[in-house]
């Protein structure tokens, strides 16, 4: 829920009301239920509201608690607040208000720095002490919940988007081409701390930061997954490994209904949203609401998945919504798509999840999605060649990678490479970590903590925020990822991928949505550039800007023009898309 945004100055000068509310008019979409600012000498603090939990006025933000001296300004949702509160009420602290944005001050005066690992949910938060001056900046263990840094001089700004920290303006907006080199190469993965523009970072995933008043800073990295056996793991059979996770997973699903709203559901049809659906009507769930969005067919290839969402619909008797989006809807939804983008992410099926939030916020605040099901439980196709790689590196990386560190040299101009292959430098140096048993293992925590943060959290995060609508992953839960890392590679791989899963969704919903192809948003238009797509893309990396920018070959370019379907990365994803994708968000961001 919501966007946050401020200003510190570590050289006492006042905190720049201008920009504290030019960040806050930019994240309305993020809460449009209401907005504040809070001055306090060097620091400001801002935020937009989405009402997801205690409604009344008491739970406004920024919140400050003059007793404590403490300020904060909160996005996400602590899914175990009250359990919390009632721990923090037996230690002598009173409460205001009903929600979850107190607790996490009085958690922190209570439990300083270890305040985090008691949190169960998706957050980012900064908290601002009046006696002593610090802030504290903190962000959940898989990055669910955004947050940029801009730092200039003595001055740190922070947001919720990238967007934001433009709106604030003095920005450096020139190119990184660390973060390029990502954006080309890493699927469009750019990890942190980088980010497509050199005045803009990411704050890290699972880390919490105590910055003094004269700016230096101490951070603590909270959590990390163990991808490892315990004892007696290896010889566990499969069906005591089906029956813990689905245990495990029904606590989430659980975890992840409180609100005071309704809690609806993102249905794919495919067995991670079928299976939250079916866990949902296992408790008791009435009225539940689903959602499906679908493509028009090109190229000879279908673009939607109803028959089975519409299996899981009736099956369990939802309130289900379809939402079939013609080629000229897709082609209008593409400007909003884009805009609503904190960085350029190319996967086609953003807009699917724009439209589809757009629909679903008509009807509803609150929506579970199955994002993180494949990272978590190998459900990608990468994932069976890694399990006897003798240069497991070079296994994924021939797999995932749009290009190779030479076949991009032919792609952009000198200017804009990287020195060295950077993108493979980051899997190399992630693989060699302790704490990973097996080249599978290696792949799974690298793409759990780094491509699942920033593809289809990200994605995911981004688009239903831009209509006000808060997305819960319970396959991110963090017990359950717990739990998940010590099942042995086998299990997860079996059944062409997320067989233990798979295993444990029979006992909840039809075997029809389970055994077939994987499925995903698909949509063709975007895959198989023709018509007016071709003609938008044409448009976007013609235009003077592109050509003064010079990021791509001519000869590239012509290549791609010549034959657009022709060049297609090992992700199926359309390098003419990924080109022009890249140029139409700085545009569309004036960057």
């Amino acid at each position: 829920m919501c966007g946050l945004n401020g200003e510190i100055n570590f050289d006492g000068k006042p905190a720049d009301a201008g920009a504290l509310q030019r960040m806050c008019d930019s994240l309305a979409p993020r809460g449009p239920d209401g907005s504040g600012v809070v001055l306090r000498g060097n620091v400001g603090l801002g935020h937009r509201r989405l009402k997801v939990i205690d409604l009344s006025e008491r739970a406004q933000q920024p919140m400050v608690d003059s007793d404590l001296g403490l300020s904060i300004v909160f996005n996400g949702c602590i899914y175990n607040y009250p359990e919390l509160r009632g721990e923090l009420e037996a230690a002598g602290h009173r409460f205001f208000s009903h929600g979850d944005t107190e607790v996490i001050l009085k958690a922190w005066r209570q439990w300083g720095v270890e305040c985090v690992d008691r949190f169960k949910g998706m957050f980012a938060f900064v908290i601002h002490e009046r006696d002593t001056g610090r802030v504290v900046i903190a962000r959940d263990r898989f990055g669910i919940k955004p947050l940029y840094l801009a730092e200039k001089g003595k001055r740190l700004r922070f947001a919720s988007t990238l967007l934001a920290l433009l709106a604030a303006g003095d920005l450096d907006t020139a190119i990184d081409p660390v973060g390029l080199h990502h954006y080309m190469t890493f699927h469009a993965v750019v990890p942190p701390p980088h980010t497509i523009i050199k005045g803009v970072t990411k704050f890290p995933p699972a880390t919490i930061r105590v910055i003094e008043p004269d700016g230096t800073s101490k951070d603590r990295l909270y959590w990390t997954p163990v991808l490892e056996r315990g004892p007696g793991d290896a010889e566990r059979p499969a069906e005591e490994w089906r029956d813990l996770v689905l245990d495990s997973l029904r606590t989430a699903v659980k975890r992840r209904m409180v609100a005071d709203v309704p809690v609806g559901v993102l249905l794919s049809g495919g067995v991670d949203s079928s299976v939250i659906v079916g866990l949902l009507a296992e408790m008791g769930q009435k009225d539940l609401m689903t959602f499906s969005v679908g493509f028009e067919e090109a190229h000879g290839e279908k673009g939607d998945e109803f028959v089975y969402s519409d299996l899981i619909a009736r099956h369990f008797g939802t309130k289900h919504h379809k939402i079939f989006v013609p080629h000229d809807r897709l082609l209008d939804a593409l400007p909003g798509t884009i805009g609503a983008m904190s960085e350029p992410m190319v996967s086609y099926d953003n807009v699917g999840f724009y439209l589809l939030s757009q629909e679903v916020s008509k009807h509803i605040k609150v929506v579970q999605s199955g994002q993180g099901a494949d990272e978590v439980f190998g459900g990608y196709h990468w994932y069976p060649p890694m399990q006897d790689s003798a240069d497991p590196v070079d296994t994924y990386a021939k797999a995932f990678f749009d290009r190779s560190h030479d076949k991009l040299k032919t792609h952009l101009n000198p200017e804009w490479m990287a020195d060295t292959d950077v993108s493979r430098a980051l899997v190399a140096e992630h693989f060699a970590r302790a704490g990973a048993e097996t080249p599978v293992d290696q792949a799974l925590r690298l793409d759990s903590q780094v491509m699942l943060v920033d593809d289809p959290v990200k994605r995911v995060d981004n688009m239903t925020m831009a209509f006000g609508l808060e997305a819960r992953v319970p396959f991110l839960d963090h017990e359950l990822v717990e739990l998940a890392a010590r099942i042995p590679p086998e299990h997860k791989l079996s059944q062409n991928g997320k067989g233990v899963l798979k295993e444990a969704a029979r006992l909840v919903v039809p075997h029809e949505v389970i055994d077939r192809k994987k499925g995903y948003f698909p949509v063709p238009a975007l895959k198989y550039i023709q018509g007016p797509y071709l003609d938008m893309v044409r448009d976007a990396l013609g235009s003077q800007a592109a050509r003064e920018r010079g990021l791509f070959q001519q000869g590239y370019l012509d290549q791609l023009f010549d034959k657009p379907t022709d060049h297609i990365t090992p992700l199926q994803g359309s390098e003419l898309w990924q080109a022009a994708l890249l140029e139409m968000w700085l545009q569309n961001h004036g960057v």
